[in-house]
């Protein structure tokens, strides 16, 4: 995960990237946009700010650039009629009227005469409001309608609850032709700039406040139109218009029914979740020079993170290749090539996150380009091998080999600290990450009775990705021609495994110990980690049947999704970060192994289970976690107050799980896509599969649930292409 959200026990010291939970968002949820490297977070007037500080805002590049943006009518908020995002993701429009207008104790304009019809667009580095103003009164509508507005420059990690000893300088404003540049010159030397434009220009403009003064007669119409665009240093955004942005949003889901498969079920609610899962991702993701890149999530996460990118990219590998040909790209592309203990890189290793505000700048926090993460290299090699297992695209193996094998390299010589054969972490820097795998809560890693484990760590489920590793690059080194290669590769991923079965495994808990510690001694706990350990195949079948029964107990399984630690366990709390919770792309992982193992009764349970989740949730989104409590007839999961949504794994969530109930696997030389034991729930009859691409064939699929069997149809072939059903 990307957060470092987590919780700590009362009195200890806290990382300096906790992010403290002051307000929950359950009773109000922010609605977001997002367009590449820019996002805004607006309450559901559309709105910056308009009462208490919080996390609203413009931001761009780690910025914020719009601190207020408020809309009054003669000094009021006008009333909320609804709100809502589009299906696409790409406008908010916020149906308001205005209130009732009083004068010296008399009614001078009746409530909801006129209505504001708000719209909120957002393009590469700029925001596009638009208010239509219609009287439907029968008396001329008078008023005064102003724009509050103002940009802070706040580093994002100020908002999430960094301390600044020094800022840079606030600049005069600038009065433009149609508008106002407000500005600041940061300490790292850079000028960055919001510039406001208001078409029609307004009656004046003080004290940053536009106002207009409306004047509406029955049946009458007007608009008003406000632009905010940021600007870093000397670089010029392109001066897109509003319709640009649209239309941008338009073409990058047509490119992506192109070459994406489409889901629709009988199901009409799920297909609700399917298609805001695919809205999320599409906003998520962004275009890199190396190609489309999935962002983590908002508001804290929309960078890019490598382990999230690629564990989204490889949950949504199936039905979208191209997602992790791009992550691939993006990562190699910025691999570390020497050591830096101050950003933990080591020759080979896949960067972690990667900032570019202020603060990063300047080295206040480490996130420039940080490497503190013990698994993110592992899941490299392991998604480049399991691309080619799904494409046959050897080209870009070839253009990768030279990354892949100093990911491996730094595996062999940087990631095993101590020589014992596992990859372990242990922080080089001093303000890095305590823990380095995907719970990176500084108190995620511990033993029975609850003491805290000490590095360095070693991982059970980065054993296993270390382990698909090894065999995945053994492969690749096969198909490249290098025999004795890939003889060492699978030697080495052998050795892993019998290292790892002697080390990690836990009789008297019935499952694998969450981590070993410094000292090789095993952390006995019962923790959602053993269940990705099957995601790899590293584990014994009889053992993988029983981790899969310990993580269903109910103690485990909370009737929404299996815990990260589960009830009982020394540090179980349902409402911790990483202690209890349940987080939809873990489960997603835990599915992806149940598969591996024929395990389909388990997978069936989580996949329903977040379903369920999602029913209970705004949008259907699912969110990035949510608490662990266990399930209540009636009501849904709990809300953790600190939760990113949408976040692009936890979006991803519903792929990966229905790739594992259908058993779906490609043979790019054979021209060949197979469906293992493929299974529906019993909730859904139905599910077509449109546009299934392999190399420039493709395929149209129906699988209609027949009991416990599922027969599969094949409407529409494109191209030369086998379909294969195993029972």
């Amino acid at each position: 995960m990307p957060a470092q959200a987590g919780k700590a026990d009362a009195g200890a010291s806290v990382s300096p990237f906790y992010i403290p939970a002051t307000e929950a968002l359950a009773a109000y949820r922010p609605h977001v946009l997002k367009q590449d490297d820019c996002f805004a977070v607006l309450d559901p007037f559309g709105n910056v700010q308009a009462t208490v500080p919080s996390a609203e805002g413009l931001f761009y590049e780690d910025t914020r650039y719009v601190s207020q943006l408020v809309l009054t009518i003669d000094g009021v908020r006008p009333l909320l009629l609804s709100s809502t995002v589009s299906e696409d993701n790409a406008v908010l429009a916020a149906d308001l009227a205005n209130p009732d207008l009083m004068v010296d104790g008399r009614l001078r304009l009746e409530r909801a005469s006129v209505h504001l019809l708000s719209s909120i667009v957002l393009g590469e580095a700029a925001l596009f409001a638009q208010i239509e103003l219609r009287n439907f009164g029968r008396e001329a509508a008078g008023f005064s309608l102003a724009l509050h507005f103002d940009a802070d420059f706040l580093d994002l990690f100020e908002l999430r609850g960094s301390v600044r000893r020094r800022h840079g300088q606030i600049l005069a404003d600038e009065r433009t032709p149609d508008g106002v540049t407000l500005a600041y010159l940061g300490l790292d030397g850079q000028t960055r700039r919001t510039q406001f434009a208001f078409d029609p220009p307004p009656e004046s403009v003080e004290a940053r406040r536009a106002r207009w003064q409306i004047e509406l007669p029955p049946a009458g119409r007007r608009i008003i139109r406000v632009t905010a665009r940021c600007q870093r240093g000397e670089r010029r955004p392109r001066p897109l218009a509003r319709e640009d942005c649209l239309a941008t949003v338009a073409r990058r889901g047509a490119e992506r029914r192109t070459r994406a498969t489409h889901l629709y079920s009988s199901h009409e609610t799920f297909n609700d979740l399917l298609n805001r899962s695919r809205a999320d991702l599409d906003m998520l993701i962004s275009e890199t020079p190396q190609g489309l890149y999935a962002y983590a999530g908002i508001p804290w996460f929309s960078t890019a993170f490598g382990r999230d990118g690629l564990i989204t990219a490889l949950e949504c590998l199936w039905l979208d290749p191209a997602l992790a040909a791009g992550t691939l790209r993006f990562l190699a592309a910025r691999q570390a090539t020497a050591r830096d203990p101050a950003s933990d890189a080591e020759p080979g290793k896949i960067l972690h996150e990667m900032r570019r505000g202020e603060m990063a700048m300047l080295g206040e926090v480490p996130f420039r380009r940080y490497y503190g993460s013990v698994d993110a290299t592992p899941l490299f090699v392991m998604l480049a091998a399991a691309h080619y297992a799904r494409t046959g695209d050897l080209d870009l193996v070839r253009s990768l080999w030279p990354s892949i094998e100093a990911a491996l390299g730094w595996m062999a010589e940087y990631g095993d600290i101590d020589g014992d054969g596992f990859l372990e972490y242990d922080r080089k820097s001093v303000n890095g990450l305590v823990n380095q795998g995907w719970k990176d809560s500084n108190d995620a890693v511990f033993h029975a009775d609850g003491r805290l484990a000490d590095a360095p760590i070693a991982l059970a489920e980065v054993q296993a990705y270390a382990y698909a590793a090894y065999l995945g690059a053994s492969r690749l080194a096969q198909a490249l021609g290098d025999v004795p290669r890939s003889a060492e590769l699978a030697v080495a991923g052998e050795r892993l495994r019998q290292r790892f079965e002697t080390a990690f495994w836990c009789d008297e808990i019935g499952t694998y110990a969450l981590a070993l510690d410094r000292d090789k001694r095993p952390c006995s706990v019962r923790a959602s980690n053993a269940g990705q350990v099957l995601l790899s195949g590293i584990a014994a079948p009889e053992r993988a049947a029983r981790v899969a029964a310990a993580l269903m107990t109910p103690q485990g399984f909370s009737g929404w999704g299996v815990r990260t630690v589960a009830e009982g366990e020394a540090r179980y709390n349902p409402m911790s970060y990483h202690n209890g919770s349940v987080w939809p792309h873990d489960n997603a992982l835990i599915a992806l192994g149940f598969a591996r193992y024929g395990l389909r009764q388990p997978l069936v349970q989580l996949l329903t289970g977040m379903f369920d989740a999602a029913l209970f949730i705004e949008l259907k989104r699912l969110p990035e976690l949510f608490c662990g409590f266990a399930r209540r007839p009636g009501t849904g999961p709990t809300a953790y107050p600190v939760a990113c949504l949408p976040q692009a794994w936890s979006s991803a969530t519903v792929y990966a799980m229905l790739g594992a109930l259908l058993g779906i696997s490609f043979d790019p030389p054979r021209r060949r896509i197979s469906f293992l034991r493929p299974t529906l729930p019993p909730w859904l009859d139905t599910l077509r599969l449109s546009n299934l691409r392999l190399g420039a064939a493709s395929v149209d699929l129906l699988l209609e649930r027949r009991g416990e069997d599922v027969a599969l149809h094949v409407p529409h072939r494109e191209g030369e292409i086998e379909i294969e059903i195993t029972t």
